[in-house]
């Protein structure tokens, strides 16, 4: 598993429990603070409508009709109050009178509890007895199913508790505000919760990036490549990313001192050889014309390790570069033409011939030296392995952002079980007409500066006779 898809599932997880329980709080305890809500305002009803009722009985001018045509009169009246979501159509609380033993004086809903003895009930009982008295029953009202909240208030006449007002008031809206607020509560804990999942996606992509750079900057110097390092800040990552450089520069600066001493010395042995034993031919007794064959041997194999070593040091500060240090825009003409200049004379030794075709205004990005370098050793290639009088084909396209330099020849092309070794260090093919072998780098510099621009060097394979040589180099 990745390790950003851990961080994320971890964060989702933890975020997840830390939602789940104040939501879950939230909902579970929603009811008791509606209701908490609903008790406060029955309680002043209660107080205010036992005033009022203890206040006429002081008088003597209680009349129990009065009460009950107010409130039939309430009951039948239409109401259309627009309470947020919920509209209220009718008055739904209920009021009810005991005296001092708890007998039912007046029922606003149900005249028929008029002398039933409502003394247990906790709001008369409790009041009675000069404590706060509340309860929840249902009942009360047509619809008999609805829990009733009651709260009592005593009557006091002469400043004796003469009996109990108790107002109740139905759950119903209560109910309906509560499963509204819970389907609200749950959509937004839904959002909330989706929100978090995409911060928490967001957060491990930004947290693990350096770690994604870090591991693709790897894969590509597995492959081959030599890319910038990439920008990883200042963090502990930032820091294992430049100790990683630091340790890939060590070991590839030793691996590299130890392949180069490896190849030179191979490379040097034959001519050391060659030049060693004309040397000691030199001193037996010879004529002139032997003499001088074996001195013109000794001096072709110094030319020869003399061309390896300057090669080699080529290639060698090629491979260090890990930038281009000097690109610009070049006109591919120009630049076909300097690296044909370069090999016109060896060319003309064997009555070669250049066609050259170049898209109108192509421009090539990149270090103009390293390029026109590459392009004169695909071209010298060309030169060697091209039959006398031949045509060697040089072209330039541009694909997208990529510009393709193409050269191509005459020759015997590449032999299969050399397709995938061209383009080793000292790997070469005897020339057709020599017989003799190069130095074996000039395809394997080639292909530096083509990763050096980020580019590729290839072989096209469907051509029918001779080599083409393809330089893909891409363009900013």
């Amino acid at each position: 598993m990745k390790i950003s898809t851990r961080i994320f599932l971890t964060y989702l997880i933890i975020s997840t429990i830390c939602f789940y329980y104040p939501f879950r709080w939230v909902l579970d305890t929603m009811r008791t603070r509606y209701l908490e809500a609903v008790e406060d305002p029955l309680v002043d009803q209660a107080e205010i409508l036992a005033a009022m009722v203890g206040a006429q009985m002081t008088a003597g001018d209680f009349a129990v009709e009065q009460w009950a045509n107010i409130f039939a009169h309430s009951y039948q009246k239409e109401l259309h109050a627009q309470i947020y979501d919920l509209e209220k159509r009718a008055v739904d609380v209920l009021v009810y009178l005991t005296d001092d033993a708890g007998t039912v004086l007046f029922h606003s809903t149900d005249p028929d509890q008029v002398g039933a003895d409502f003394s247990s009930w906790r709001d008369v009982s409790l009041t009675l007895a000069g404590s706060y008295g509340a309860r929840a029953s249902r009942g009360g009202t047509v619809a008999d199913d609805a829990m009733v909240m009651y709260v009592g208030a005593p009557i006091m006449v002469n400043n004796q508790v003469a009996g109990v007002l108790s107002v109740g008031k139905p759950t119903t809206n209560i109910s309906w505000f509560v499963e509204h607020a819970k389907l609200k509560v749950l959509l937004l804990a839904l959002l909330a919760l989706g929100l978090n999942a995409l911060f928490g996606f967001l957060a491990a992509r930004w947290l693990t990036q350096p770690i994604n750079r870090l591991t693709a900057y790897a894969r590509r110097i597995k492959g081959g490549e030599r890319p910038p390092f990439p920008q990883l800040g200042s963090s502990e990552i930032g820091a294992m990313g430049r100790a990683f450089e630091e340790m890939q520069e060590a070991l590839e600066g030793k691996r590299y001192v130890e392949t180069y001493i490896q190849h030179l010395t191979h490379e040097i042995k034959s001519p050391i050889s060659a030049i060693q034993g004309a040397a000691e031919l030199l001193h037996e007794p010879m004529d002139d014309e032997q003499r001088r064959r074996f001195l013109g041997n000794i001096e072709r194999e110094a030319h020869r390790m003399q061309a390896v070593v300057e090669r080699m040091l080529e290639l060698a500060a090629l491979e260090n570069q890990k930038t281009l240090l000097k690109a610009e825009w070049g006109a591919v003409d120009a630049l076909i033409d300097g690296a044909v200049q370069r090999v016109e004379q060896a060319a003309a030794a064997k009555e070669l011939s250049f066609t050259i075709s170049v898209a109108s205004g192509a421009k090539i990005y990149g270090d103009q030296l390293l390029l026109h370098q590459a392009l004169v050793n695909l071209l010298q290639n060309s030169v060697d392995f091209s039959p006398q009088g031949a045509v060697i084909a040089v072209s330039c396209t541009v694909t997208g952002s990529v510009c393709h330099l193409r050269v191509a020849d005459q020759g015997p092309g590449i032999a299969e079980f050399a397709k995938e070794r061209v383009f080793e260090k000292f790997f070469s093919l005897q020339r057709p007409d020599t017989g003799q072998k190069s130095t074996g780098l000039g395809l394997n510099f080639v292909q530096q500066v083509a990763i050096l621009h980020g580019g590729a060097i290839t072989f096209d394979d469907s051509v029918t006779r001779g080599a083409r040589a393809v330089l893909s180099i891409d363009r900013p």
